[in-house]
């Protein structure tokens, strides 16, 4: 199991800047040259983005360009940004700050909080659960288990979204979520869940990017300390930026423009957390004179699999499909994907176990061979049928390698062993380095053969055996190298969370999947009802499943199954059926309409950006005002959600339409009254006001406004067209 593309374990670093650009491909040579000014980098599965980047990093820093403490690369998980580390010092890049936007914001929060604020900065809860609960409590209200998930994930989505308890029942309403609860009993909820974390001297994990932002916005002075410290930035899977997030990178940024994002609008598979690609598709709006470059040479996958991927992808709607980038396998041919009907899914998880029993048998690496699967519940059966046919597994999305009680237990043996293993018995016998390592190892749980059955004694004996294969690969790469060598890189992987493989087939979700390959996947329970799973109801929540099945597919290097049950239980009804994404792809399905001609091309397309560029060049895309960036009336770049929405500064003039205005609001409270619901439901005081401002004549120029979306505009276009017209809405329906 491996991230992005493959590599020696143990590279040579570069002797040289030329030498970081050897082995790049035309495109991503173009990334890694480009060091000035705003650079915009769309990258298809399996392109090697990653490579891209770092090779970008590593270049300006080898050739005198770029200082290595003035450069901040970020990214959304601590692997990813782990990775990066490791990355970057094979590269000879050392001294990058390569985190994830939290891991960077709590550093700048605890440095700057005594000058800020005084004091110490407050502690930290790693689980906010527990505090929902008591919250919940206080308000007397009774949540199951899964009711507390469900809250603590509005909760969440509320503050990277910047919502208030106070605006929590409009904005669900506005962003259409399918909320666990009544909306006002969540925002009660939200509020005493504030007020016990002020008491209680705590902060949460969304807290420490609303406080950093606090700050930096407040605190000129620290603001251009932190700009003077970082010159440059980096940010990894920007379609996964948060609102709070952009409004963070904004403030490091400065008026600055040395920004390089790197994303693909058909991976965004996180909105439900608040994630939108629409920062990575505005890209250019805001930066007129960005560099883009795509990035669509596919060296991961196959051609077959890298045609299914594609075929998903055309039969998909939205913006975000609108900009789908179309893949080309630079791999030799091979076999095409499997598709595979069972009759219930205990037969389905004993059919991909033996299958993958064969396949272990025939020589692949279990390692190389992952199961993934729409949800964590599903992981059971799956277990249950590797145990039961003896193969090794792990469990993607638990705790971090090195972060297991077994783990650290074992690198403080070996530490011990360096030190005094001239007095340990335990090495007499171990000549060389491997054997040293599985000598003490010996003492710890590790055995040649694995442990019978599953479990935690099985999971443990998984990550000693990852050390010891570790050893192995060390030797090779380094001739001569001793234990206390091989301590240091531990050290150092762990430092940067640069995991060895462990060495079992890989159980895991679709969304835990996210940023890795396998040579051989398995994508089980592909069924309608889990694939697009039930909850899935409006149009954008269908397309993001059909994206996460499209993120599982590009998982797979060669070889991949996919399966569906007609049935949950043995002699249950057949009343399943297999995906509806899977329509026209898989044998005997016919195909529906495609998207021809909507995909984008590899390439270049060099921007005109210069230190004081103001200009839009002659092929910069239209405006779109569905999110505007600048004031249309002085300029200024908008960052508050109202102002966004009416196109302006709050303070600059307006040309509205008074008397529009009043009869859009007489008519809002008329259509308030017949639903039963709030008049800000229907539309904001801020949406009247940018649309008695705009007037727009057809349903194109009243869907760009922001605040009026597909839905609304179905519902109640008509009526507002007409009112913008001057005419009664009834007048205007009965013209339609």
């Amino acid at each position: 199991m491996t991230a992005a593309t493959h590599s020696t374990l143990f590279p040579r670093v570069p002797d040289s800047a030329d030498a970081v650009l050897e082995g790049l491909d035309p495109e991503q040579r173009a990334v890694a040259t480009a060091l000035h000014g705003p650079v915009c980098v769309l990258a298809g599965a399996g392109t090697g983005k990653t490579r891209a980047i770092t090779h970008r990093i590593a270049y300006g820093v080898r050739a005198g360009i770029l200082q290595p403490s003035s450069v901040l690369a970020v990214t959304f998980t601590n692997r990813a940004a782990g990775e990066m580390r490791g990355r970057l010092r094979q590269l000879g890049a050392v001294g990058v700050q390569a985190r994830t936007f939290h891991s960077a914001a709590l550093r700048q929060l605890q440095y700057f909080w005594p000058k800020a604020v005084g004091g110490t900065l407050p502690r930290l809860v790693d689980r906010k659960i527990q505090l929902v609960a008591d919250a919940a409590a206080a308000c007397r209200i009774r949540l199951d288990r899964g009711e507390l998930r469900d809250v603590t994930a509005e909760i969440e989505w509320s503050k990277v979204t910047q919502t208030v308890p106070a605006e929590y029942t409009a904005a669900a309403a506005k962003a259409g979520r399918e909320v666990p609860r009544d909306p006002a009993e969540i925002a009660q909820l939200y509020a005493a869940y504030e007020d016990l974390k002020r008491e209680r001297s705590v902060i949460d994990f969304e807290d420490v990017l609303l406080l950093t932002v606090a700050v930096l916005q407040d605190r000129h002075d620290i603001a251009e300390q932190v700009r003077a410290q970082y010159q440059h930035f980096v940010v990894d899977e920007y379609q996964d930026v948060s609102p709070l997030q952009q409004r963070l990178l904004e403030l490091w940024l400065g008026d600055r423009e040395n920004l390089c994002v790197v994303g693909d609008a058909s991976q965004t598979i996180y909105s439900f957390t608040g994630a939108t690609p629409d920062h990575l598709l505005d890209f250019r709006i805001r930066h007129p004179g960005a560099t883009v470059v795509k990035l669509v040479r596919d060296y991961r996958s196959t051609p077959q699999v890298v045609r299914l991927a594609n075929g998903l992808l055309a039969q998909a709607k939205g913006r975000a499909a609108d900009h789908r980038l179309e893949l080309v396998s630079q791999r030799p041919a091979g076999p095409e994907p499997v598709f595979t009907e069972y009759t219930d899914e205990p037969a389905e998880a004993e059919g991909a176990a033996r299958r993958i029993r064969e396949l272990i048998d025939s020589g692949v690496p279990a390692s190389e061979i992952a199961v993934l699967f729409r949800t964590n519940s599903q992981s059971e059966t799956y277990e249950q049928a590797l145990a039961d046919a003896g193969v090794p597994y792990q469990l993607r999305g638990a705790e971090r390698f090195f972060d297991r009680p077994e783990v650290r237990n074992a690198i403080n043996a070996l530490r011990a062993a360096a030190r005094f293993g001239g007095n340990d018995a335990l090495l007499d016998d171990a000549p060389d380095l491997p054997s040293q390592v599985r000598a003490v190892l010996s003492g710890k749980g590790w055995t040649p053969q694995p442990p019978a059955g599953s479990g935690a004694v099985r999971e443990s004996w998984e990550s000693l055996a990852a050390l010891v294969h570790l050893a192995q690969d060390f030797t090779a790469a380094r001739s001569g190298a001793t234990l206390a060598d091989l301590v240091a890189e531990l050290d150092e992987r762990a430092g940067a969370q640069h995991a060895p493989t462990v060495q079992g087939v890989t159980l895991a979700s679709l969304h835990a999947a996210k940023g890795l390959e396998w040579d051989v996947v398995f994508l089980v329970g592909v069924a309608e009802g889990m694939m697009p799973i039930t909850y899935a109801k409006t149009d954008e929540q269908i397309e993001e499943e059909r994206r996460l099945l499209y993120v599982g597919v590009t998982r797979a290097r060669e070889h991949l199954h996919l399966s569906w049950a007609l049935a949950r239980s043995p002699g249950g009804r057949p009343n399943r059926r297999p995906s509806r994404f899977l329509t026209g792809l898989r044998p005997g399905s016919q195909a529906g309409a495609g998207r021809a001609g909507a995909a984008g091309a590899g390439g270049v397309e060099r921007g005109s950006w210069t230190a004081a560029a103001t200009a839009v060049p002659e092929q910069a895309p239209r405006r779109r005002q569905r999110t505007p960036a600048r004031c249309r009336v002085c300029g200024r770049t908008l960052t508050d959600g109202g102002e966004m929405k009416l196109m302006r500064c709050e303070d600059c003039p307006s040309d509205m339409d008074e008397g529009l205005y009043e009869r859009l609001r007489e008519w809002r409270g008329e259509q308030a009254r017949r639903s039963g619901q709030p008049a800000f439901c229907v539309f904001t005081d801020k949406t009247l006001v940018a649309i008695a401002e705009a007037v727009p004549d057809d349903e194109h120029e009243l869907a760009r406004i922001p605040g009026v979306g597909m839905r609304k505009l179905r519902r109640y276009g008509a009526d507002v067209l007409a009112l913008c017209a001057g005419q009664d809405p009834a007048e205007g329906q009965d013209q339609d």
